[in-house]
């Protein structure tokens, strides 16, 4: 804008028409500019209150996808335990049977232990039979001959 205190101090006419020709330029583009920012101004709004007026989904959405993450994790969390888990029962199961291996292979050793002890015992028992027993003297003979028979047809 002109001051217009300044346009009346000046001594030359031309000055003064130079000058009232550069104010009526510039306060047409003013006009212009402020028109166009109105219009700019007018356009957003209009545009706004369209987008505002829209229906709106997205509270549909975004409840829609935040059960779907909660859904993904939970199963995520389902199949990490289920995992941990079943790693857990298998190895207990391993530590079971090898329980039950050795506890299996303790008994055949004792077993065999107490195989071997009797059958030691018998060789012990006939090494001593033939160690103390006598041979019958020939006088009797024919008796032992007797008694042998007769413990075959008893048999």
């Amino acid at each position: 804008m002109i001051d217009r205190d300044k346009f009346e101090e000046m001594p030359n006419d031309q000055g003064k028409q130079a000058e009232l020709r550069t104010a009526g330029q510039d306060a047409e583009e003013e006009v212009r500019v402020e028109q166009a920012l109105a219009d700019f101004r007018a356009s957003v709004r209009n545009w706004s209150d369209a987008a505002y007026k829209q229906p709106r989904a997205a509270e549909l959405t975004v409840w829609r996808r935040n059960w779907r993450i909660a859904a993904g994790w939970a199963l995520g969390c389902m199949l990490v335990a289920g995992t941990l888990t079943g790693g857990l029962v298998e190895h207990q199961r391993q530590q079971e049977a090898a329980r039950i291996a050795a506890q299996q292979a303790h008994e055949q050793r004792l077993a065999e232990a107490r195989q071997q002890a009797i059958q030691e015992d018998r060789k012990l028992m006939t090494s001593v039979d033939n160690e103390i027993s006598q041979k019958v003297p020939s006088s009797m003979e024919p008796l032992a001959q007797l008694m042998q028979m007769d413990d075959g047809e008893t048999q």
